[in-house]
């Protein structure tokens, strides 16, 4: 098996971002056509592959970006996760109040603060979620 993997590496060259082949293709990875077009996409495992390894460093990111973020229980670390993950972390850094908020401890005033936000408006019911999470503790 190492070979043909070595050989398809060699030939079809190797992308970490999308590209269009030379068929005109969106393909990532080695040769693997993603085009809504006719192209094979990416099976659950191969999405869930990708989405646990994002979850990982985003969690990483935000261990080491506040040292508060350790001391919160799942429930919050999940939310403020899925805020950073769908913001980044340069973005939820100018969220100052909430994480000062979030910080002291004081989750009634972050939640507060996150859903006063032009993000909230963007994500709607999401951010309702999310701010019901970081002010309860609770999912």
């Amino acid at each position: 098996m190492s070979m043909i993997i070595e050989m398809l590496r060699r030939h079809e060259g190797v992308e970490t971002h999308a590209y269009k082949c030379t068929a005109n293709k969106t393909t990532i990875g080695v040769g693997r056509n993603i085009d809504s077009d006719g192209g094979i996409g990416l099976s659950d495992d191969e999405i869930n592959y990708l989405l646990a390894n994002d979850v990982k460093r985003v969690e990483a990111e935000l261990t080491q970006a506040f040292e508060w973020f350790k001391k919160c229980n799942v429930p919050r670390k999940d939310a403020m996760l899925d805020i950073c993950f769908n913001i980044g972390l340069p973005r939820l850094r100018q969220f100052k109040k909430a994480l000062a908020a979030m910080s002291a401890g004081h989750y009634e005033i972050a939640a507060v603060e996150f859903l006063d936000s032009r993000w909230a408006s963007q994500v709607g019911q999401r951010a309702i979620t999310i701010a019901e999470i970081i002010r309860s503790g609770e999912y």
